[in-house]
């Protein structure tokens, strides 16, 4: 399936200014990159990386643990996935990424690490999870800087940016989520994108 890659940005559904800065910038650069960026479709980090891959341009998919009804995504994403699988959504995150870039968090974003390591998911860790640095099979994979972070991302899935990816979609096949693997199917062979944010977002209305 010819498609552009799609980069998970996990971390922590409250962040701090610095956090959420580099949340925004690495969705800007794997925007530009050509990415897509993929995220939990809540607050802090994962609002951060959909914002900074829709100002530079790019497209957004929020992958939500709620039904659809129950409550709303962040407001700047173009494909919202309601999976109604609470956190085992964490599962399809890490499955669907074909690498993901992890920011500070706590055990919703660890729990995204060790699904997507024990799937073969790239992980590239941003300034956090530093204890995993010290291990022998994460040491290649610690970035400072967001721009780090994508390299290494691109990197490690063997993309280069503006090229084509010849890569299966991931979306796992699970009984009751073939409805929402559609949809992203279906969003990924569109170019439709939602023109700016309908809504505030937390970070803003908090000033």
């Amino acid at each position: 399936m010819m498609r552009p890659p799609i980069v998970g940005v996990v971390g922590g559904g409250t962040a701090s200014p610095e956090v959420y800065a580099f949340a925004v910038a690495l969705g800007g650069l794997l925007a530009r990159g050509g990415a897509l960026v993929l995220c939990g479709g809540r607050s802090g980090v994962m609002e951060g990386a959909a914002r900074g891959a829709r100002e530079a341009g790019g497209r957004t998919i929020g992958i939500l643990p709620m039904r659809e009804g129950e409550s709303r995504g962040n407001p700047y994403l173009d494909c919202e996935i309601y999976t109604g699988l609470g956190d085992a959504r964490n599962y399809v995150n890490a499955q669907t990424s074909d690498a993901l870039i992890a920011l500070e968090g706590e055990a919703g974003t660890l729990s995204e690490i060790a699904l997507a390591v024990k799937l073969r998911v790239p992980v590239v860790y941003l300034r956090s999870w530093r204890f995993l640095h010290d291990q022998p099979a994460f040491r290649e994979s610690y970035a400072e800087t967001p721009e780090e972070a994508v390299e290494t991302a691109f990197r490690r899935i063997g993309y280069r940016p503006g090229a084509s990816f010849d890569q299966p979609l991931r979306y796992p096949l699970l009984q009751d989520q073939s409805r929402q693997r559609e949809e992203l199917e279906a969003f990924l062979k569109s170019e439709r994108r939602v023109q700016g944010p309908t809504r505030k977002s937390a970070q803003e209305k908090d000033g």
